[in-house]
């Protein structure tokens, strides 16, 4: 074992004048998401630190072990592509129930020209 040369308060008065700063989180799970689509994850790390050095960007500190795991996709809410003012236009324009021109919106997927053109050649044909 190797007898370290300063006690830990020395240590940290030394970071200090030399522009360092470590703060020790307490943190029960870190996560990381990779741009392949992956996540890593460690439970229970045993130490995660911040470590700041003057003029550098932050540096972050974990020990444990990384584990894949797998992530289940949220759920996708999904919007209309278009609002109740688009639905309100189409129904004015053609004269048709409300119903009737959200119906043709979500026919074409949100195109208000294409749902105008759709219910009027529906009405003269």
């Amino acid at each position: 074992m190797v007898a370290f040369p300063f006690n830990p308060r020395d240590l940290q008065r030394m970071l200090k004048r030399m522009g360092i700063t470590i703060e020790e989180l307490s943190a029960l799970r870190v996560t990381i998401e990779l741009a392949e689509g992956k996540v890593l994850e460690i439970s229970e790390p045993q130490a995660v630190m911040v470590i700041r050095s003057r003029g550098q960007p932050p540096m972050l500190y974990v020990i444990g072990e990384p584990k894949e795991v797998e992530v289940k996709p949220a759920e996708a809410k999904e919007e209309a592509p278009f609002t109740e003012e688009d639905v309100a236009l189409v129904a004015e324009q053609t004269g048709v129930s409300m119903e009737e021109a959200r119906r043709a919106l979500e026919e074409t997927g949100g195109d208000i020209a294409e749902a105008i053109l759709r219910l009027q050649e529906k009405k003269a044909g």
